[in-house]
């Protein structure tokens, strides 16, 4: 049966805001139900969910534990979210461990002490817990060793849940942190092996595409933030935040505070987005946030961008789908296309490593362009 027609065992369509339930069950994934009411619209958030997946049996999303995650729950059902076990809403404080484990609770005080945020803290939290469940279930044959009883651990979860690679990921990264920081033997963590990174190319648009992109919206809030994604580089969750006193046109410059990892950044500010900026906030005056959402007091949505930018790219006539982070792709490549060394290339996106910027290399037309196919030589 499908999914908006009987969600929870609910109706859709019925009018006034729904309750969203949340809970994360056994495996460390996350149990969304919607509550009676719900729209066609709620439907769509949850399937826009990367992984996630409809379970008939309890009339229930499943979906990843992961930022993404949280980040599309908190903007489309802000004020709606019920967590079960009496949480306020998404994004909560790590929960404290389980009475009389001092393992977990040591691990806890390591993870604050080393700064890791309360999603951080609470993910690793429930992947550890999970994994001396598991020790414990076996008895006698469990092995002694945390570091040989990890990586069992692992296989058991590869060949038993078949999660998505993200979750084997951040399973690694809660064991490695146990065996480092709290039982002491960093050494010893190199033997609890990452799976094997997947190389994916980013997906950018052309020179003409942009143009054709840009020049399709009709909204001048909504064409300023894009111009200022593309002409910057800048993710989707940091143009949202982004506040009039980040932009210094004075020197060109556009201060993204707080970026992936937490770093604060300096980046380019165009003048044809900063005209554009101007424009908009002629119409618009903003007040804390540059660009705010639909109560004054808080930032434009992500999930509202998304919809403006394909929008626009439908508008455009523009055959393939179009993504914010497409911007911040395109950004790049034609950076690198014109000249720019990637070096600063690195800076400007906020990359830690270089090896994350040189990726763009594989998608440079001009560079590929120079290459000369031996079947044009017979």
């Amino acid at each position: 049966m499908h999914p908006t027609q009987n969600e929870g065992g609910l109706r859709a369509g019925s009018p006034g805001p729904v309750a969203v339930r949340v809970r994360t069950d056994d495996q460390g994934w996350l149990r969304v139900a919607l509550g009676r009411g719900f729209s066609p619209r709620d439907v769509e958030v949850l399937r826009g969910i990367p992984g996630r997946r409809w379970d008939a049996g309890t009339r229930t999303w499943i979906v990843p534990d992961e930022e993404v995650s949280w980040e599309r729950l908190r903007n489309a059902f802000e004020g709606r979210i019920q967590m079960e076990g009496g949480q306020g809403g998404p994004g909560p404080a790590a929960p404290e461990p389980p009475a009389g484990d001092p393992l977990l609770e040591a691990m806890r005080r390591a993870m604050i002490l080393r700064g890791l945020s309360p999603r951080t803290r609470k993910v690793y939290l429930g992947h550890v817990r999970r994994f001396l469940e598991w020790r414990e279930g076996l008895g006698s044959q469990a092995p002694a060793d945390e570091v040989t009883a990890g990586r069992d651990w692992l296989l058991h979860l590869v060949d038993t849940r078949k999660g998505s690679r993200s979750y084997h990921v951040q399973a690694v990264s809660a064991l490695r942190f146990l065996v480092t920081e709290v039982l002491g033997r960093p050494m010893e963590a190199v033997r609890i092996p990452r799976p094997k990174g997947e190389r994916t190319l980013p997906k950018v648009l052309s020179r003409e595409d942009v143009l054709r992109f840009l020049g399709a919206f009709r909204n001048p809030k909504h064409r300023a933030l894009a111009l200022l994604m593309y002409s910057a580089g800048l993710r989707v969750g940091e143009v949202v935040r982004l506040r009039p006193e980040d932009l210094d046109p004075d020197r060109g410059m556009l201060r993204v505070r707080q970026g992936k990892g937490g770093k604060d950044r300096y980046t380019l500010l165009s003048p044809r987005a900063m005209e554009a900026v101007t424009i908009y906030r002629a119409a618009f005056p903003s007040t804390r946030w540059l660009f705010p959402g639909a109560r004054p007091d808080r930032h434009l949505t992500t999930r509202s961008v998304e919809k403006s930018v394909q929008a626009a790219a439908l508008r455009a006539g523009l055959t393939r789908a179009v993504t914010p982070h497409m911007l911040r792709h395109s950004f790049a490549t034609h950076l690198l296309e014109a000249g720019t060394d990637l070096r600063y290339i690195q800076e400007l996106l906020g990359h830690s490593s270089s090896r994350t910027t040189e990726i763009y290399t594989h998608v440079s037309r001009t560079r590929l362009a120079a290459i000369r196919s031996p079947l044009d030589d017979l």
